[in-house]
């Protein structure tokens, strides 16, 4: 199989065509890969440490505004739909996969263009304007969510395969559990809540567990918390200035970022944290309860769309950003984290909207388009 991946932007686009393809280089070893980006996004990083080739387009997203600069992105999109067909031309697809976000608009209709068979793979609740554009034109529309499907008009042409990720559920007993706490510099019996904020944090997550913390509201639990790595030192510094070290808190352990998410997320009681889809479907994999704070500026509010799914099936609390404070966080928290027949039930509430075998599913689609 030759398959050309559109994918831009930020890793909630990236990471599923990542799995994408190597789901494809697994079942087909000599299959050939090539991603289309930009050369501002994550793409850049992410792309080539993955092993796969990169090229880049002038594409760019465009604001819901009238300025000089909305003009001139949107000629360089247009123009960058001769890159992609130049490409597309020179690599020979047997189909384009495209994973949502601006980058999908010209690549899609160089495809189409030139008679290459289309998948778009949606991983929101609420799908992208790219996806609603193209629904009529892809040769199938994946969803990570029935909720997407819902609300795409022409659905004899989606499917719901689930959001492809890395992280899986992993079984620890409770010594294990225990252990590696300690090695995260955690209390082997006390619960954890784990926090996170995206990649580059949340300050409104960020400002709420600083207060809890300083005024010592978590003594039923412990904190886990990836602050960013924008973040970290500033954090560092609002702590000095109450005389408390970053390093030496009790029953919280704060580090720039986690690296090993899918052992941490395991070991956790609960988590609060945004709500992009990539997140929904690792919590709804590993089945833990959540506390959802929606990123309130993401694209068609779909961060809330996003929450929404978990909420509705008891396995989620949602409190918009407009509304966090410490006080609100933390009763949420502590109702939760001191009820564990709660907590076990939102953990199983939250598993029964994982899809198994996604990665399988979706190669199945597109083996089924190019035949």
């Amino acid at each position: 199989m030759r398959a050309i991946i559109a994918a831009a932007g930020t890793g909630g686009h990236i990471n599923p065509g990542l799995a994408i393809a190597n789901k494809i280089k697994e079942k087909e070893e000599n299959s050939e890969i090539l991603f289309i980006g930009t050369n501002r996004g994550l793409e850049n990083d992410l792309v080539p440490r993955a092993g796969y080739k990169l090229e880049t387009i002038n594409a760019h997203g465009l604001e819901r505004k009238i300025t000089i600069e909305n003009f001139k992105n949107l000629y360089a999109t247009y123009k960058s739909i001769d890159e992609a067909k130049k490409i597309i031309k020179e690599f020979k697809p047997d189909i384009l996969i495209g994973t949502g976000g601006y980058i999908c608009v010209p690549t899609v209709i160089a495809a189409k263009k030139m008679n290459i068979p289309v998948i778009l793979h949606e991983s929101n609740a609420f799908p992208g304007i790219a996806v609603k554009l193209f629904k009529k034109k892809a040769d199938k529309i994946l969803v990570g969510f029935k909720e997407a499907k819902e609300r795409l008009d022409n659905r004899e042409n989606v499917i719901v395969t689930g959001n492809p990720i890395k992280l899986k559920k992993l079984e620890y007993d409770e010594n294990k559990k225990e252990k590696i706490k300690i090695e995260l510099g955690l209390k082997p019996n006390i619960p954890v809540v784990l926090v996170f904020g995206g990649s580059q944090g949340a300050q409104s997550i960020n400002r709420s567990f600083i207060e809890i913390i300083v005024n010592k509201k978590n003594k039923d639990y412990q904190i886990m918390w990836a602050v960013g790595p924008e973040q970290y030192n500033k954090i560092k510094a609002e702590l000095n200035k109450v005389n408390v070290n970053i390093e030496k808190i009790d029953n919280a352990k704060i580090v720039p970022y986690i690296y090993n998410m899918e052992e941490v997320m395991n070991i956790s009681d609960l988590i609060v944290c945004r709500s992009g889809a990539m997140t929904i479907t690792e919590i709804s994999v590993v089945g833990k309860p959540a506390i959802f704070i929606p990123f309130p500026y993401a694209t068609e509010n779909h961060q809330e769309y996003n929450a929404r799914v978990l909420e509705k099936v008891n396995a989620a609390r949602i409190i918009l950003d407009k509304d966090i404070n410490s006080e609100i966080l933390g009763n949420s928290i502590n109702e939760i984290i001191k009820d564990k027949t709660k907590l076990e039930e939102m953990g199983r509430n939250a598993s029964k909207i994982a899809k198994p075998n996604v990665e399988d599913e979706i190669y199945k689609e597109i083996k089924k388009v190019i035949k």
